[in-house]
């Protein structure tokens, strides 16, 4: 018998997704469990299973198109099934015929339908106008300079909006600068539909256009989001990772045999919460709206992994109740039900703070962008073997770069060189630090 299977709920909140591959076609033979599709929310990425095996007689949904729940996304023909040798046939209850209405017993005829109203055309969105737009010079009376009210000119600035913070309200060019700045990020885009269009490069030489993954739109607007509302500040420092690299290799069998696996990222996530716990304004979130801070007395921490579908950040919970091998093997867990599309929505979301580890792959340091509700994200860049000065003596010890970027309405820069400096110290002195 065929039987349609439509698209379960797959979080809460959840309505609908962006379908990124349909893994099946007409004719296969697929198994119950068997993954159909590959689906895209605002929350994860995830695999949709059979509920039933059969053959697949119809596919109705295309990759690149939106997929609601409940949706038909697949006919398949199944297989009658056998009970004690008589055929089980599920049977389906026909829909009853609509009833036509009779006439009352008055013999009055029936109201006619009123005609449907036409929709009114959608009024055209009206084009944004341009930020800083072209003025005549400015007023006599406004106290400036000729090069100042020249610079005005210039980028387009109005000096009569001005507020000058010199002496009897002079303005200076950094004043320009800064009214200017804070046009932009005042009237910088918010959503989609106000990004200004890109040129038709088409006129140059041939191109490909290819859709964005749904967790590519949804990086690209958080961190939009975050550069734009948050005012970020990056510390850098080195870390002497020397002894608790022997100390990693040491202990990395020991761990492996819990199914674990002993990396730099779960000692790093271990030593975050500590630091958390020391400096709670980094386990916070600034709440503007109403002009308060949340601090939260929880340690969920956001690890950073690198996918083919894009970045995904899984957020492992109450770190600092866990002891180290408890996390090697979270971890473990954790990136691979991410690499196989496996992780649910509750998985990436609640966390307080994020490590973004980029050593495995490149790179000396960089500066990541701090999470959207979030105050503060330490990076993590390849470490190398480098001279350093003991007592008199050339030795090589192996450092560590680390890059802290944080949100600098709540976190100021002394309060962020003290956090970076303590992981620093818990890393170089494990033995009396963290263990």
């Amino acid at each position: 018998m065929k039987q349609e299977i439509k698209l379960p709920e797959i979080a809460d909140n959840v309505v609908s997704g962006y379908l990124s591959k349909v893994l099946v076609k007409v004719g296969d033979k697929i198994e119950k469990d068997q993954s159909i599709i590959e689906i895209e929310t605002d929350k994860a990425a995830t695999d949709i299973p059979s509920p039933v095996g059969g053959t697949v007689v119809d596919v109705r949904v295309h990759a690149g198109e939106e997929v609601r729940v409940g949706q038909v996304v697949l006919v398949v023909e199944t297989q009658v099934e056998m009970v004690e040798g008589v055929e089980k046939v599920e049977m389906v209850k026909k829909p009853e015929p609509a009833s036509l209405p009779q006439p009352s017993s008055s013999n009055k005829p029936l109201q006619p339908i009123q005609p449907i109203q036409p929709i009114q055309p959608v009024q055209p969105i009206q084009p944004v106008q341009p930020l800083l737009q072209p003025i005549q010079p400015s007023s006599a009376s406004v106290p400036a300079s000729p090069s100042v009210r020249r610079f005005a000119r210039e980028i387009g600035v109005d000096l009569t909006k001005v507020r000058g913070t010199g002496k009897d309200g002079r303005i200076s060019d950094e004043d320009v600068k800064a009214f200017a700045k804070s046009l932009i990020l005042n009237t910088a885009p918010s959503s989609p539909a106000e990004y200004t269009a890109i040129p038709d490069f088409s006129a140059w030489g041939p191109v490909e256009i290819q859709p964005m993954s749904r967790i590519r739109q949804i990086t690209a607007e958080s961190t939009v989001k975050s550069w734009q509302t948050i005012p970020q500040v990056v510390q850098f420092g080195k870390a002497d990772i020397t002894d608790v690299e022997k100390f990693r290799l040491a202990n990395k069998a020991l761990v492996e045999k819990s199914g674990g696996k002993l990396t730099m990222t779960a000692i790093l996530l271990k030593i975050s919460a500590m630091a958390l716990k020391q400096f709670p304004k980094f386990n916070a979130s600034v709440d503007m709206r109403n002009k308060q801070i949340v601090m939260k007395n929880y340690i969920h921490i956001g690890i950073a992994v690198d996918t083919e579908q894009g970045l995904l950040v899984p957020v492992v919970r109450d770190v600092d109740q866990k002891s180290l091998t408890q996390l090697a093997q979270e971890l473990a867990g954790i990136a691979e039900r991410a690499r196989t599309r496996k992780l649910t929505s509750e998985e990436m979301q609640g966390g307080n703070f994020t490590i973004s580890n980029l050593g495995g792959i490149f790179g000396t340091s960089f500066t990541p962008i701090v999470y959207p509700n979030q105050v503060a994200i330490l990076g993590v860049s390849r470490a190398s073997t480098e001279p350093v000065y003991i007592d008199s003596n050339l030795i090589p010890r192996t450092l560590l770069p680390l890059s802290l970027s944080y949100d600098h309405r709540l976190i100021d820069g002394a309060d962020g060189a003290r956090f970076l400096s303590w992981i620093c110290t818990a890393l170089e002195q494990p033995f009396t630090t963290w263990l």
